[in-house]
């Protein structure tokens, strides 16, 4: 699924619930670390604000975690 890629970070609690929500429906798409700070400049400059998690979709922003869940359920047609 080159079209979709997450930026999350580690340590942020919303981060978490959408790769668990990824891990358990196994759900494998494109991550990217916002700790190496090439993929947060990236995430800033394409996205034009620093909030994780961040899903682009073919280099669209979507932010908010259960948007993102959402999307993902839909798109994987899982639940």
């Amino acid at each position: 699924m080159n079209d979709l890629v997450l930026y999350y970070s580690p340590g942020c609690p919303y981060c978490l619930n959408v790769l668990r929500f990824m891990e358990n429906r196994g759900i494998e798409i494109e991550l990217r670390n916002t700790m190496d700070y090439e993929n947060q400049d990236t995430l800033i400059s394409v996205g034009k604000k620093n909030q994780v998690p961040c899903l682009f979709i073919e280099g669209e922003p979507l932010y908010e975690s259960t948007d993102i869940m959402a999307y993902l359920a839909k798109r994987f047609d899982c639940r």
